[in-house]
């Protein structure tokens, strides 16, 4: 089981959209997903159509009233299962300020649900304060969606101090395990700069660095108008648009992801994946009117040759605008 923090104290970076249509697609390929809503603005919550009352249990509860977060589960499909946000988490930074192991708190909660999912996502708020520390402290592997920007990239380096200072009092088993190149444009110079500089800084790592080993994924996320418009009617991108851009490229990282498994894990993964594999492929057939002949369907054997899978090649520097 991989637990997985998905960060960046940086606004407006694809953070949000990253964790729910990362933890979608994985659920559509056979995975056991839990998706823990941990932002104050409950984004991840509104993304799937939730809307937690004040009378329903969810992550508030769980870390400040000492909830089982077994009981403030809400599935949101058979494979798919979210622990919500609302509004009220905004004062648990402050409530739990006084409590003894507080960094602690979310790991302990969260610890009998290890044996029931495949994967733990966490989205984190926009901010380095008790609750990212509570996520960092939680999970073994932190995914960090960038935006090629400059000012992303300084960002990053505060983001890296925080995981290696985590690491080292509360949490020896953290290490960044991946960046996740957002709001892509590949035909522009500063994008192409930034994924350079991602990759010769996280290649020059050294052993002892929290981030040594990190992936820089292959699969980077384009810009899609449906990646904007599918929050608003409580969908995912596969649900809302699965032959767009964005549905591609979150299906590619999510494969990306699943091989970063363990072999004989990725295996039985992807096994149970070839079970949902025909009918991703059927929605996306006719989301454009497609007709699909029978032997068409995706197998387990044919599955790594998806073309919604296949990531892109590099842009070369014809396409570069100067």
């Amino acid at each position: 089981m991989r637990r997985i923090a998905m960060i960046n104290q940086k606004g407006g970076v694809g953070k949000t959209t990253t964790a729910v249509n990362v933890a979608a697609g994985l659920a559509r390929w056979g995975s056991r997903v839990l998706l823990v809503d941990l932002d104050p603005q409950a984004h991840t919550s509104m993304h799937l159509g939730i809307e937690a009352g004040p009378d329903e249990p969810g992550i508030y509860d769980v870390l400040v009233n000492g909830t089982a977060a077994g009981d403030a589960l809400r599935e949101v499909s058979d494979k798919l299962t979210v622990l919500a946000s609302h509004v009220d988490l905004v004062a648990a930074e402050s409530e739990l300020s006084q409590r003894p192991d507080r960094e602690l708190i979310l790991r302990r909660a969260l610890e009998p649900l290890f044996d029931r999912f495949d994967f733990i996502i966490i989205d984190c708020p926009p901010s380095l304060g008790t609750l990212t520390i509570n996520a960092l402290a939680a999970t073994e592997e932190v995914i960090i969606p960038l935006q090629p920007h400059f000012l992303a990239l300084q960002g990053l380096g505060m983001l890296l101090k925080t995981a290696s200072a985590v690491r080292g009092v509360l949490n020896p088993s953290l290490r960044i395990s991946g960046i996740a190149l957002c709001m892509y444009e590949k035909g522009t110079r500063l994008a192409q700069e930034v994924d350079n500089d991602v990759r010769q800084f996280i290649a020059s790592a050294s052993p002892d660095d929290v981030w040594y080993g990190a992936r820089v994924f292959d699969t980077t996320i384009r810009r899609n108008i449906k990646l904007a418009e599918c929050p608003s009617f409580g969908l995912t991108i596969f649900d809302y648009a699965p032959s767009s851009n964005g549905a591609e490229d979150y299906g590619g990282l999510a494969r990306e992801l699943l091989e970063m498994t363990s072999p004989a894990s990725a295996a039985a993964l992807v096994e149970r994946g070839a079970e949902v594999a025909s009918q991703v492929v059927r929605e996306a057939a006719a989301d454009v009117d497609m007709v699909l002949p029978p032997d068409s369907i995706a197998t387990t054997d044919s599955l790594s040759s998806s073309p919604q899978l296949e990531t892109r090649p590099a842009a070369t520097p014809d396409t570069v605008n100067p």
